[in-house]
């Protein structure tokens, strides 16, 4: 029998590792088999990107090796094309079937999970595509690092003054989690970097926060999100609510309220989307595109088909409101993953499944060293001990012991040493200096050879 999991994420990840507990007995024996396809050989720990991008974790530390965590599952390096479930099969690249350009091959199975998780929803702004920079990989924040100190470089060593603004203008796209934390935690490193430049100083940096809602950080309650945002503003940043980005063409990022912002700088985290690949299965899919799923995480009206996360539509039991939905969260996400898994091996031996029914607990969320907001249980929080409860939760969820110890040591690091301020951008073209050196001089083609 084998168990095929599609995508190496929260739900993924959680699945297959309570999965090889649960069923530890049929890997063992050799009667089950646990096929993880993901693109990446790690799940990244999102809520800890903003830090990284800071630098105050190393990009190391937040992604979990899948290897390592998975031992007695088979890790598939690649990505799901398609699901034809009707007769049990997905067709799959690798890197392996690239390489021998054999083209996807299909790989058969008995149950499936799909859990690919989402990618950036965008939208047809112009000038998007060409300059705009995500925020969801971890590659994403390391190279969002890079080029927030190359901005200031270039604006630290230009004579001319409309470049310097350009390069000093930052404008993040998108009022939640994502974009708050991430512009918080820049901010706040970029603030302390100036320190080292004879001629910029933290005045000089412009930040602009562009939400189309009327507040900004909605899971943590209107009143966080106004203290939110007096805070931000308070550190210079320029919040704007209830305003788009109608264009960023030509690197000047134009407002629905027609500000125009000269800006080498657009970041993009207005939401997400379900992944590309449901649309290419044969699995019911609700009106924004997530796989319709009952209250046992199992595909409504398919058998032997599971999904959870961002790419299901979970029924919210606990909520108690008809029509109500899990939101798309790794709260839910890690829950419902423990569930699935062990409805699954419920399922394999004939016993009754249980529903997934989690009632939300509340939202934490940083705004930079030692300032947050958090809204828990019901009781609202802000400043330190917001910030504390923030690194506290997240500390307790990230996967394995080693990684508890690497993010605690190095978050004690950074408490008694400075920051670091360099950038690595030549880490994203490796091969350039080789690949100059190895270039021939000009003119060299027209000397005779001797």
């Amino acid at each position: 029998m084998r168990i095929l999991v599609v995508g190496g994420g929260y739900v993924g990840m959680y699945t297959a590792l309570r999965l090889q507990r649960q069923l530890r007995a049929e890997l063992r024996s050799g009667a089950a088999e646990i096929v993880v396809v993901t693109p990446e050989p790690y799940m990244t720990y999102q809520p800890f990107l903003p830090e990284a991008a800071a630098g105050s974790l190393s990009p190391r530390h937040v992604v979990v090796p899948l290897r390592r965590v998975l031992g007695r599952c088979r890790i598939l390096i690649g990505e799901v094309r398609s699901v034809d479930h009707a007769r049990r099969t997905a067709t799959l690249s690798t890197l392996a079937t690239d390489e021998e350009g054999t083209g996807p091959v299909e790989l058969a199975y008995d149950e499936l999970v799909i859990a690919p998780g989402s990618v950036s929803r965008t939208l047809p702004v112009p000038g998007l595509a060409e300059h705009g920079i995500g925020f969801k990989t971890v590659e994403e924040a390391i190279g969002l690092r890079n080029h927030v100190i190359e901005q200031m470089d270039i604006a630290s060593s230009t004579r001319d003054p409309a470049i310097r603004d350009a390069a000093l203008t930052f404008v993040f796209v998108g009022g939640g989690y994502a974009g708050v934390e991430a512009l918080a935690e820049l901010e706040d490193m970029a603030r302390y970097t100036a320190r080292y430049y004879h001629n910029i100083k933290p005045a000089d940096l412009r930040w602009v926060l562009v939400e189309a809602a009327d507040r900004i950080l909605p899971e943590v309650g209107a009143k966080m999100g106004r203290y939110a945002v007096r805070e931000l503003r308070a550190r210079n940043v320029d919040v704007r609510l209830e305003t788009r980005l109608d264009s960023c063409e030509d690197r000047v990022a134009v407002l629905s309220d027609g500000t125009r912002l000269p800006t080498r700088t657009v970041v993009w985290t207005a939401g997400v989307r379900p992944a590309p690949l449901l649309a290419a299965t044969d699995l019911p899919l609700d009106a924004r595109g997530r796989i319709r799923c009952t209250a046992r995480l199992s595909v409504e009206g398919v058998e032997h088909a599971w999904a959870a996360g961002d790419a299901a539509a979970v029924p919210d039991v606990a909520s108690g409101e008809p029509g109500g939905e899990c939101a798309p969260n790794a709260q839910h996400a890690v829950r419902q993953a423990r569930v699935l898994a062990e409805n699954i091996a419920a399922s394999l031996r004939g016993q009754p499944l249980e529903e997934y029914a989690h009632a939300y607990a509340g939202s934490v969320a940083s705004l930079g060293l030692h300032k947050g907001v958090a809204h828990v249980y019901g009781r609202k929080l802000k400043g330190y001990p917001a910030w504390f409860m923030h690194r506290a939760y997240h500390l307790s969820r990230v996967p394995t012991f080693n990684r508890k110890a690497r993010v605690l040591a190095e978050w004690t690091l950074s408490g008694l040493f400075k920051r670091e301020i360099v950038s690595l951008g030549s880490l994203e073209h490796p091969r350039a200096e080789f690949e100059l050196a190895a270039s021939p001089p000009p003119g060299d083609d027209d000397k005779p050879s001797s």
